[in-house]
């Protein structure tokens, strides 16, 4: 005969006023932790109490029942209760629901039990209550304020129950981690969602910031200039939508319409060029996102004057510098910094500025025949240069002549020839994209393009044309060595200074009149532009009243100008480059102390995986290169421009004196400079992404065969 299974006796309910409860001193809670016992109380306010309370009865010394019980379970609820007593929202003899406990297990054990076997509530089963509520009619303050959290904290949970379903059950099966469903919920378009999972559940890399990176890979920064220029309200407004990221700081978030975006930035820019044109008389104002370095080549430059000091002004400008000039002086006095005096330097520095600053006044004939260019600068402000002849405009000049335009004219850098590219740049004049080279089947790496080649010597030349202007001396002694040369040794070996003076645009190649030295250079000129007389005829005058430090400046800048070591497919000027190291080593001029550093734009995304490992292992050695040999083109390129960053890693043809001692590690086939190979270092520690270090060792068949697919690709194209 089957045993009888002994059954199961629950503990009693029962309402016990709030007067007969006493704590035990065996609740284990001893730290505080979670809610408020303030916030516990409004809780109870509002909904009740929703869980009894734990207690035991009291008895004496003979075991009899005093009446009290004591709460081993349930404190923080008491004290809450407690509280509402003492604010005389309850009664001191307010029912409280309890259950009784009897038997033999002791105090500690009921309150260890009651914390110890409780699961927290999983948090998809928290973003989806939000939801509901929100769904029922509660806005986002109300359900902040109910469960005691900030409204960020309830747009966060609603953002997050927003991600695709299957994403959300893929959590919840613990196949996700909270970290990525973040990520995710930058974008609402559950397709593109399930498309990211879909790429990266199949890869090593799943981080968030993957991610993050994937889904927003073909929108637009709202730093981003053009989004700047436009503003994102004006975007909105046009029906543009902004991805925004609540848990990561995204400066504004993402815009995902960038053609939209592009649309609005060239109404813009044209309705500014069409009201600088009627407002100030120039005969035409070009506008575009970028124009090419040297695109006003061939124009004459003219300039305007300042605009002299009304007597208000003067007196003005007089009092502030008097002020400035002797709290300056005081102050280097002082013994203590004082905020305030800096402050006060700073506000009437900042005015002085202001009244220096004036318009320029143009000559009114010389504005009817001339135009200015419109543009955006890196900050997203207007950038306006004004003061420009085309040939055909000149004074005398027939215009119904032979239609010969040696000028650049509309074709070349007027809005018309600008095209916005979808990731935030601009094609200027139909600009050829960059061929990839495919590594030969022998194993061995092939030279680089020719129109990479050019590009790299392109933003040589301008380094070494700006480090050439800052050294008026060597800038003196290298004319005079090309005009000895030119006089005295017909067939010696040549200059690479362009001594007729001539000017060479870099218009191909694309950002160069982003970078510091060509910024420096066009400060030069704008300055120089001004100073200089506006007739001809007085420039003889001007110079020999200049003082003799001005006019070396003034012969250093001209001079600079005409430094041309540009290798060109059908110009590769052996000798010149001969003498562009002579000239770097007396500059003591190298690359990497002017500023350059191998980026995706300008060499990693536009070389073949062989070269970008080739430059990994020269700067880091070989484990650094075996750790990313793995990756696809794009994601290569991005990790090795992270590599080499501070590496002072230079493609060799960028190689000068000064560079040569450069950390340069050598590599099995492939030539280097001597010097860089007598420096060459033995690998280094490198610090890698998670992903890059994660399981390196894993299968790598398919990912290898899609990266030679892509890499066919982007021959063919």
């Amino acid at each position: 005969m089957a045993q009888a299974i002994q059954k199961i006796t629950l503990n009693a309910g029962r309402d016990i006023p709030f007067n007969k409860l006493v704590l035990s001193q065996q609740n284990v809670r001893k730290t505080k932790a979670g809610v408020s016992i303030e916030e516990l109380a409004e809780d109870i306010a509002h909904r009740g109490l929703l869980t009894s309370l734990n207690v035991r009865p009291e008895v004496d010394g003979d075991g009899k029942e005093t009446g009290i019980y004591r709460i081993p379970a349930g404190g923080r609820r008491y004290r809450a209760l407690e509280l509402l007593v003492s604010q005389e929202k309850l009664t001191k003899t307010v029912a409280i629901p309890c259950i009784i406990s009897k038997g033999d297990t002791l105090e500690v054990e009921d309150s260890l039990a009651e914390n110890v076997t409780r699961v927290d509530l999983h948090p998809l089963d928290e973003f989806r209550a939000i939801m509901t509520l929100r769904e029922q009619g509660l806005d986002d303050e109300d359900i902040a304020a109910r469960f005691h959290m900030s409204v960020a904290t309830v747009r966060q949970r609603l953002r997050l129950a927003s991600v695709s379903p299957r994403l959300l059950e893929i959590y919840a099966s613990d196949e996700m981690k909270l970290g990525q469903v973040m990520a995710f919920s930058i974008t609402n378009d559950h397709v593109r969602q399930e498309q990211v999972w879909d790429t990266i559940s199949r890869s090593n890399n799943q981080d968030a910031y993957y991610i993050r990176r994937m889904l927003t890979e073909t929108a637009v920064r709202a730093i981003d200039r053009r989004a700047v220029y436009v503003g994102v309200e004006a975007y909105e407004a046009a029906g543009g939508v902004v991805m925004r990221d609540l848990f990561e700081q995204d400066n504004g978030g993402w815009l995902q319409d960038p053609a939209l975006l592009e649309q609005l930035v060239l109404e813009k820019l044209t309705a500014d060029a069409q009201v600088l044109k009627r407002q100030e008389g120039w005969k035409w104002v070009d506008a575009a996102f970028d124009f090419p370095y040297g695109h006003a080549s061939g124009l004459r430059r003219f300039y305007g004057e300042r605009a002299e000091f009304s007597d208000e002004e003067l007196a003005r400008h007089d009092t502030l510098k008097a002020e400035y000039d002797k709290l300056d002086a005081e102050y280097a006095k002082a013994d203590e910094q004082s905020d305030e005096t800096e402050d006060r330097l700073e506000a009437l520095g900042n005015e002085l500025d202001a009244l220096n600053d004036r318009p320029c006044v143009f000559d009114p004939e010389e504005v009817a025949r001339g135009g200015a260019f419109v543009s955006l600068a890196a900050n997203g402000e207007l950038k306006i240069e004004r003061g420009f002849v085309r040939p055909e405009d000149e004074p005398g000049t027939n215009p119904d002549g032979d239609g010969n335009d040696d000028g650049d004219s509309d074709g070349e850098a007027g809005e018309g020839a600008t095209t916005a590219s979808a990731n935030g740049g601009a094609s200027i004049n139909g600009r050829p994209a960059a061929v990839e080279e495919q590594d030969a089947e022998d194993g061995k790496i092939r030279p680089l393009s020719d129109r990479l080649v050019e590009d790299l010597t392109a933003a040589r030349t301008v380094a070494l044309r700006n480090a050439l202007a800052n050294d008026p001396v060597i800038a003196f002694i290298a004319a005079l060595h090309a005009a000895v040369l030119k006089i005295f040794y017909r067939h010696a070996a040549g200059s690479c200074l362009e001594i007729t003076l001539e000017h060479t645009a870099f218009s191909q190649t694309q950002g160069l009149g982003d970078t510091a030295w060509a910024k420096e250079i066009e400060q030069r000129q704008e300055a120089w532009g001004y100073d200089l007389p506006a007739n001809g005829e007085e420039v003889w005058d001007y110079l020999v009243a200049l003082d003799e430090a001005s006019r070396m400046a003034l012969f250093a800048h001209c001079v600079s100008l005409s430094v041309n070591t540009t290798v060109q497919a059908w110009n590769r000027r052996a000798k010149e480059n001969i003498h562009a190291k002579q000239l770097a080593r007396s500059l003591g001029f190298g690359m990497v102390a002017a500023g350059w550093t191998p980026t995706v734009d300008n060499y990693l995304g536009r070389i073949t995986k062989a070269h970008i490992l080739q430059a990994v292992r020269e700067a880091k050695g070989e484990q650094a290169a075996q750790l990313i040999d793995h990756l696809k083109k794009t994601d290569m390129a991005r990790e090795a421009a992270r590599l080499l960053e501070g590496s002072g890693w230079l493609p060799e043809m960028l190689r000068l004196p000064s560079d040569e001692a450069a950390p340069v590690a050598e590599v099995d086939a492939v030539t280097v400079d001597d010097v860089a190979e007598e420096n060459a270092l033995e690998s280094v520690h490198v610090d890698l992404p998670a992903f890059l270090a994660e399981d390196q060792d894993a299968e790598k068949v398919s990912t290898d065969q899609n990266d030679d697919d892509g890499e066919h690709m982007e021959a063919a194209e």
